[in-house]
């Protein structure tokens, strides 16, 4: 019975680490509870006063959630340098309570200059953002010039309590952080063995479903990755341990995408798409029965099942022979003369299976560290060679800068001047509405430009803060009359709601602003402040403060959606050049390229540009053919950005991979495909579209290259996997001309 419990908990645990990868938004939350929790603790044994304990829990959660870097001694310092501002902020604020203009004066530089802040890192943006909120708090709780000793003491103890939860009670170290990553990109590798498992089980009714599950779990793994990716160079020991984890990722990632392709292709009644995985609606293939023996399939299922295992099970001292010898199996697939007779399509899922297993390998041995090697069968020696091999040729490299811009046109400045003049606007329309609660439509004002750079994402963020706290209002009611004077229970949920509200603030921005509206309920009761109509004024401030906000991103200095996609459409152009030149040069013979730091700016910016694309691809948008075209360019981007990674990924093995050798006229395809996403990036860049050239088309690239042809050696099937997605690269390249109305030369003849 204990097995089975500390079993289902294990499993429990993996189900949350991978729905929460890193467990960051656990922690994030557990820490400014906590913080909360221990500042109200403190505050009660002083005998302070119900609004002194208000202002206490509200600077704790600011102290906490505002410092956002990696590395505890500039969390320390940061630390350190927010209690002088918050001070600072609160005495001004105190001191010109009275002066109605010089306060909201003053009040629109605060925020200007918290905006503005923002350029000079992270340590800029959480000072920023400590004066701003700091000032809100005063607000909030009416603080006097005669209440600041109190304040000052209050804010005290809150940042104390901080910094004691931060480095003591829920430490957060760099290197346990990237710790807990790995084991969620464990999980989630894991979870997309399990969805592929269902597709190849899959009926015909049942076949869409399936396909959706392996779409979510391939984005799912794809997002850990690049959070791991971030966090590589503060959670290891030096730069060379980061690239080998790196590397070791890119593989994994990379093996499982296309294990779930050629499972699609096995079981589907024609050739399966790239595009069918990455594009959320697409037509689905018809399914066809597995076109094999019974004794196959099972023996396809089962070694699904293995890998599966050995994902999360590593093989060591505690695992016994048996996984090891799965292990073997599995990368014995990597040798022709070991797999099981079936047609092509399935023998191909089988490959795939072996090289997925030796992602795995490699992941460990760069986690772990030397593993026990006496089980090893040749075929798995010659797996470690190879990854040994690798090892040796990592070199660490330094990035180059983007150009800055100046002036207006750096994003900092211009989102300064934009919310300053809503929040001017918000101020004068609060006052008409309430003198005493115009804040809040400032508070939403400064929130909705907050990780925004179009007028479109700030419509979308403003929408959504709206709905959320309508609904949060309805509950705010509810729960004041339940509470009713019941101090600690009313904190109590106070507490309940600030977690909620930062578990839930990554996934859902409307979820985040019903439990800060709910929230807000609970401490105006509190206060004894609490009324029906104070609620419903919230709304309206609300509403108020997100017009205000659309209002001055439109009309000052403006970010057109159209134009910031484009700027990022070209920039995600410009990083598929860069990796798909690099990898086709090298494949080529070419000299070595950092080709890893190339995808993973590749893929950043795919992530940037499928962020900035939210307000096209909103339910709500009336231009619904122009959300289809945003979701099928972002969808061919993926796959492009699919092939390019497995191009570099394949590139880098060339040095140490038998099955692999350099071929020069590989670099004649390449130049046609780097020429077509210039083609396609020019004329993006170009408003009027004239000038940009055309796309070229010509023969199949495989066909180009296909074995018997005279002088054409062949190389193995690796490099016919390297045709083949070079193929589907010039293909999704040109398919991306078309939504674009890039024009296409005619084939010749």
């Amino acid at each position: 019975m204990r097995a089975a419990g500390r079993a289902a908990w294990a499993r429990l645990w993996d189900r949350v680490a991978a729905s929460d990868p890193g467990l960051l938004r656990l922690t994030a939350g557990l820490r400014t509870v906590a913080s909360i929790a221990l500042a109200l603790a403190v505050l009660s044994l002083l005998d302070a006063s119900v609004p002194h304990l208000v202002a206490g829990a509200m600077a704790a959660m600011v102290s906490t959630f505002a410092i956002r870097e990696k590395q505890r001694a500039q969390q320390a310092v940061t630390l350190a340098l927010g209690l002088p501002v918050a001070l600072a902020s609160v005495s001004l604020s105190a001191l010109l309570n009275s002066r109605v203009v010089a306060g909201d004066v003053f009040f629109v530089l605060l925020i200007f200059g918290a905006v503005y802040s923002r350029r000079f890192g992270e340590r800029g943006t959480a000072l920023g953002l400590i004066g701003f909120q700091i000032y809100f708090l005063s607000l909030f709780v009416g603080a006097t010039v005669s209440a600041l000793p109190r304040l000052y003491g209050v804010i005290g103890v809150a940042f104390v309590c901080s910094a004691l939860v931060r480095f003591a009670l829920v430490p957060e170290t760099p290197t346990g952080t990237l710790d807990r990553l790995r084991r969620a990109f464990r999980a989630r590798f894991a979870q997309l063995v399990t969805a592929q498992l269902a597709l190849l089980d899959a009926g015909p009714d049942d076949m869409e479903k399936a396909l959706t599950d392996v779409r979510e779990g391939t984005a799912r793994l794809h997002e850990t990755a690049l959070l791991i990716q971030g966090r590589l160079e503060d959670g290891t020991s030096d730069e060379t341990v980061a690239r080998l984890v790196q590397r070791r990722i890119a593989d994994a990632e990379v093996a499982a995408e296309r294990l779930g392709l050629l499972l699609l292709t096995a079981r589907s009644a024609e050739r399966g798409h790239t595009l069918t995985l990455h594009l959320p609606g697409a037509p689905v293939p018809s399914a066809d029965r597995l076109p094999v023996r019974d004794e196959s399939a099972d023996t396809l299922r089962r070694d699904l099942e293995a890998l599966h295992l050995l994902v999360l099970r590593p093989v060591g001292t505690d695992s016994g022979t048996g996984l090891a010898h799965v292990r073997n199996r599995l990368l014995g697939y990597r040798e022709e003369e070991n797999l099981p007779p079936a047609p092509d399509t399935v023998q191909d899922v089988f490959r795939g299976i072996g090289e997925a297993a030796r992602a795995v390998l490699g992941l460990r041995i760069a986690v772990d560290g030397p593993q026990d090697e006496s089980e090893d069968t040749p075929a798995t020696t010659r797996s470690r060679e190879e990854l040994d091999a690798e090892d040796v040729a990592i070199a660490g490299s330094e990035e180059a800068e983007d150009a800055e811009r100046t002036g207006l046109r750096r994003p900092t400045t211009r989102a300064a001047v934009q919310v300053a003049v809503g929040s001017s606007l918000a101020i004068i329309g609060g006052e008409f509405l309430s003198s005493q609660r115009w804040y809040w439509a400032v508070l939403t004002c400064w929130i909705v430009f907050l990780n925004t750079s179009s007028t479109g994402e700030i419509l979308v963020k403003g929408y959504r803060r709206l709905l959320g706290t309508v609904l949060g209002v309805v509950a705010g009611i509810g729960l004041a009359g339940l509470v009713g004077h019941h101090t600690w229970t009313a904190f109590a949920l106070v507490l309940l709601f600030i977690f909620a509200m930062f578990y839930t603030a990554p996934l859902s921005y409307t979820l985040m602003s019903f439990f800060v509206t709910a929230m807000l309920g609970l401490l105006y009761t509190l206060l004894h402040t609490y009324s029906a109509s104070v609620l419903v004024l919230r709304i309206e401030e609300t509403a108020l403060g997100a017009a205000c906000g659309v209002v001055a991103a439109a009309l000052v200095l403006p970010v057109h959606t159209d134009r910031r996609t484009n700027e990022l459409l070209g920039t995600v152009l410009a990083r598929l050049t860069d990796v798909t030149e690099a990898a086709v040069d090298q494949l080529s013979g070419g000299a070595a390229a950092e080709l890893l730091d190339k995808a993973r700016d590749l893929d950043q910016a795919l992530a940037d540009l499928s962020a900035s694309t939210q307000p096209l691809t909103h339910p709500i948008t009336p231009l619904r053919a122009r959300r289809d075209t945003a979701r099928y360019v972002v969808a061919l981007l993926e796959t492009c950005a699919y092939h390019a990674r497995y191009l570099a990924a394949t590139a880098e093995l060339l040095p140490t991979h038998p099955s692999i050798a350099a071929d020069p006229r590989l670099r004649e395809a390449g130049r046609r495909i780097v020429h077509n996403i210039g083609v396609i990036g020019a004329h993006v860049a170009d408003e009027d579209g004239d000038g940009a050239g055309e796309i070229e088309t010509g023969p199949s690239i495989a066909s180009l290259l296909r074995p018997g042809t005279p002088g054409t050696p062949r190389y193995g099937r690796v490099t016919d996997r390297v045709l083949r997605h070079l193929q589907r690269l010039d293909e999704a390249v040109v398919g991306l001309a078309r939504p674009l109305d890039v024009p296409i030369a005619a084939p010749a003849g």
